[in-house]
């Protein structure tokens, strides 16, 4: 506690400093016309100051009407709470010279964990009499009014600090107040500034030996003094460790521990947080009565073998120790019992205890210790909590916080996690040193998985930050929808880390009989300043988000999918692609085959993928959308037009003038011809070998080499994947295209060949050979080269005039940024004349038709694709930086949320 007072007879020239937290409640206390709102205005932001002049004017437009005060000061409590809680210094601009007034600016500081203090400003009678005769609004104001203050404030002078006042400062005279400065103090704890590199050390328990071999091998050199022992450890590179607390008590060495701990602490190599032993330890150091239980009996023993010198030391040292730190701008929180995200940074008796003890639920568990109460499975904060206090087997990631207690003095291990890096490093212990209460295996509080997203997370209007695009806002309409979808139909969340953004139309064409032509998209990227685009073969099948895992072990415990499947096929609306599980299996088995064939577990040193990818054939997901859309019309066309084009031609073979009504109608059946031959291209049968494809001998009737297995149930499913997303710690979608397209060929070709080791024919049009994977065909085109162009669009009408259903264009560097700082568009699709017509119908092509449809509005299509493209990055990105599921699961949701924005389907 700090108090500043200054005799009445002090110098006039005297200039004071006043420190003040840089997160507190600063209460002004004096007299009317003792200058307050003056100061204030000089030393604070007008946004910080809140005054109950300002705040009676608010609710009853006199400020000086003493019968709104009441609800002036409900408002100005309102508004400081709220302030208070969004981490704001925050100045109460009020006489605050009675006791009931400050009473509750006190416990409204106190609610929120930060320091009240007080500033008097102790102003003789006459002159704060002489300020309200020039103030209009004062001049009548009775001198007993300011003879009252004047009296109220002296009797508090002497009980500031009893209040709960942190600092005091008393300005005494109208020149102190003049001349005082303030200055803003960084609290304690905030340590945002050091980015580290950190070495976060768990809980070492008078370890040394663990310890010293544990810096070892985070690669820090161990000093030591004349007779041997480590007294400081620094590390080449300028790492830096922080020790999470609990240095002392159970094991064999704690004044080593503390010896050392201490050493690199004062050298500027490490940062330490108490733990509740030390805590216990300084408390008897202070002569204090403790109990001298929980290994503290130990320690105490140890220390009196040491010098007074040292007793001395360590003593200093533990009073000086932070209850946790924030660090590297605020993404990390280091504490020793954890630490919810309302306390970060903030410094109260109830936030030192929850870092040193944690919290309990009140109950005792059958060992008779205190159950914890799971904080952690409720955490959402940005910060990562990394933390010690209760013993677990491993340290494992929930919610963005990590327990490094690993049980070193228990026979487990002694636990470091390198930040940023997220790299655990541990080492085991030489021996079991203290037996534990309870046994170390078990599971930490909240178990291993937590809630990946609550009601909360996802209900009303949502904005979601993203790296990409800044803010982005989702309607509280649409976050409903999405969440009809999400609760009832989606897969597991823990298997949902993605979903694919809608895919933007190419300009309208303008050539005659097109709607969509590949020279609009090539312009557009030109226009951008996009050099080089490729061009993909767009398939004839359904968006597919595949999770492949090296094997259903890894994907069992990764991301808790069903035993025995190595992933999750999910669909663009996160449904899960198969209604059977072994169908799934299958297919994920093979295609994680063809990734360890390839090499690619290897090469990107990961045990899984996410790809993006097609599922064909489109009949396969859309069979009902095919049979009473698509093959409605086309059914309806095959038993109307015969019959009427026979009754046109008997009638004009009559001499009857129909000739032009038999035209008409022989186009419109060419037309509805046409439209069911489109959709018919997109379908096909699946896991039956009796049957061929259109127009394809059965599979019975082709020759087959003996021995041959004829299916394994994926006959006619092909996949076509065309972008790996991530992988473990990395978001690949900055991989060049044609980078990512080469890793899948290879894939591709480690199937054929263990296709073909297995005896098993090839052939890509073969429903009954045993093969998936479908390639990709692609070509790269430079938007500044006219011949370049020009092969471009050749390729794309080869290709739709094939049966194709047309291509998409993306920027070859996958990832590009406008020079304005806006997103390029990632990719858009020209679709092929004829497949149009499964979209806009089977007559779109008439001219009359064409010129109407050329006049639809892009224009939201667009944006909504780079909003939800940004939104996918902000996942994976999300994702590979181990950020808590709910977090990878905020920007997912979102994406499912747009797409309830209304908005024409058929773009």
């Amino acid at each position: 506690m700090s108090t500043t007072v200054t005799p009445h007879s002090a110098p006039d020239a005297e200039v004071r400093t006043l420190a003040v937290p840089d997160l507190s409640l600063v209460v002004l206390v004096g007299a009317t016309g003792s200058g307050k709102s003056t100061f204030a205005a000089r030393h604070f932001a007008p946004t910080e100051t809140l005054s109950s002049d300002t705040c009676r004017g608010l609710v009853s437009d006199d400020t000086n009407d003493q019968a709104a005060t009441p609800d002036a000061f409900d408002v100005l409590h309102y508004i400081a709470g709220k302030r208070l809680a969004a981490g704001r210094l925050t100045v109460v601009d009020a006489t605050n010279v009675q006791p009931e007034a400050r009473k509750h600016l006190v416990r409204l500081a106190r609610e929120h964990d930060v320091l009240p203090v007080a500033i008097v400003l102790d102003v003789p009678e006459e002159v704060c009499a002489a300020r309200n005769a020039t103030r209009p609004d004062r001049a009548a104001l009775p001198r007993r009014v300011i003879q009252r203050h004047q009296r109220e404030l002296r009797r508090s002078l002497r009980h500031l600090e009893r209040e709960g006042f942190r600092k005091v400062h008393v300005l005494r005279g109208a020149e102190q107040v003049e001349t005082a400065e303030i200055v803003r103090e960084r609290r304690f704890n905030d340590l945002r500034h050091l980015t580290g590199p950190f070495d976060i050390i768990g809980d070492v328990h008078g370890c040394r030996a663990e310890l010293e071999t544990l810096l070892t091998r985070l690669g820090y050199g161990i000093e030591r003094d004349d007779r041997g022992r480590p007294v400081d450890a620094a590390h080449p590179a300028g790492r830096t460790a922080v020790f999470v607390g609990d240095l002392v008590d159970r094991g064999p060495d704690s004044p080593g521990v503390l010896r050392l701990a201490m050493g690199m602490v004062e050298a500027g190599h490490a940062l330490c947080v108490p733990g509740n032993h030390e805590n216990k330890l300084g408390r008897h150091l202070s002569g204090r009565t403790v109990r001298h239980t929980h290994g503290l009996a130990e320690t105490i023993e140890q220390l009196e073998r040491e010098e007074p010198e040292f007793r001395e030391r360590a003593h200093a040292f533990i009073r000086s120790l932070v209850s946790h730190y924030v660090l590297d701008g605020g993404a990390l929180v280091v504490c020793h019992a954890g630490l919810p995200e309302k306390y970060h940074g903030r410094t109260s008796g109830r936030v030192r205890s929850h870092a040193l003890y944690g919290d309990t639920t009140g109950e005792t568990d059958e060992f008779g210790l205190p159950v914890r109460y799971p904080w952690a499975e409720d955490y959402r904060g940005r910060a990562a909590v990394v933390y010690g206090h209760t013993p677990v087997p491993s340290a494992t990631w929930l919610n963005n916080t990590i327990c490094l207690d690993t049980g070193a003095v228990f026979g487990g291990k002694l636990t470091a996690l390198r930040w940023p890096e997220r790299e655990l490093v541990d080492v085991p212990a030489e021996r079991v040193w203290y037996e534990p209460t309870r046994p170390l295996a078990q599971d930490a509080p909240g178990g291993s998985d937590g809630r990946p997203l609550d009601l909360a997370d996802v209900t009303g209007r949502r904005v979601v930050e993203t790296r990409h695009m800044g803010r982005l806002a989702v309607k509280e309409e649409n976050a409903a929808a999405a969440l009809e979808v999400m609760s009832r139909f989606a897969v597991d969340p823990r298997q949902l880390l993605y979903l694919p953004p809608t895919m933007a139309p190419c300009a309208t064409s303008r050539e005659d009989g097109y709607l969509e032509h590949p020279a609009e998209a090539f312009a557009a990227y030109r226009a951008e300043g996009v050099r080089r685009v490729v061009c993909q073969e767009k398939h004839m099948g359904s968006r597919a988000v595949v999770l492949v895992c090296r094997d259903a072990e890894t994907a069992h415990e990764r991301f808790h999918t069903p035993e025995g499947v190595p992933g999750a096929v999910v669909t663009r609306t996160g449904r899960p692609f198969f209604d059977d599980q072994e169908t799934a299996r299958r297919l994920l088995t093979r295609v994680a085959q063809s990734v360890g064939g390839a090499g690619l577990w290897q090469e990107l040193g990961t045990d899984w993928l996410l790809l993006d990818a097609e599922l064909m054939p489109w009949s396969l997901k859309a069979g009902g959308l095919l049979r009473s859309q698509y093959a409605a019309v086309g059914a309806a066309s095959l038993a109307v037009f015969p019959a009427a084009l026979a009754a046109l031609e008997s009638a004009a073979a009559r001499g009857v003038e129909v000739e032009s009504l038999l035209g008409r109608q022989k186009e419109r059946a060419a037309d509805a011809a046409a439209f069911t031959e489109a959709y018919g291209r997109y379908c096909w049968p699946v896991g039956d070998t009796t049957r061929g494809w259109p127009g394809e001998p059965s599979p019975d009737e082709l020759p087959r080499p003996a021995g041959t297995r004829r299916t394994d149930g994926l006959d006619g499913i092909r996949l076509a994947p065309f972008q790996i997303l991530a992988a473990e710690g990395r978001s690949l979608t900055r991989l060049p295209h044609d980078e990512q397209l080469g890793l899948i060929d290879r894939m591709i070709e480690a199937e054929e060949i263990g296709a073909a080791l297995d005896n098993q024919p090839c052939g890509y049009r073969r429903p009954w050979v045993n093969r998936v994977l479908a390639p990709t065909r692609r070509l790269v085109v430079d938007t500044e080269d006219e011949a370049s162009v020009a092969a471009g669009v050749r390729w794309w009408l080869d290709l739709t005039a094939d049966g194709g259903e047309g291509m998409v264009v993306k920027p070859l560097q996958a990832y590009l940024r406008k020079e304005g700082g806006g997103l390029v568009q990632p990719g858009v699709k020209c679709r092929g004349r004829e497949y149009l017509r499964i979209v806009y119908g089977p007559e779109y092509t008439r001219p009359d038709n064409l010129a109407r449809l050329r006049n639809r509005h892009l224009g939201h299509k667009r944006s909504l694709a780079l909003r939800e493209y940004a939104l996918g990055l902000e996942a994976l990105d999300r994702l590979a930086d181990g950020e808590p599921l709910w977090r990878v699961h905020e920007a997912v949701f979102a994406v499912l949320a747009l797409e309830s924005e209304p908005v024409d389907p058929r773009l």
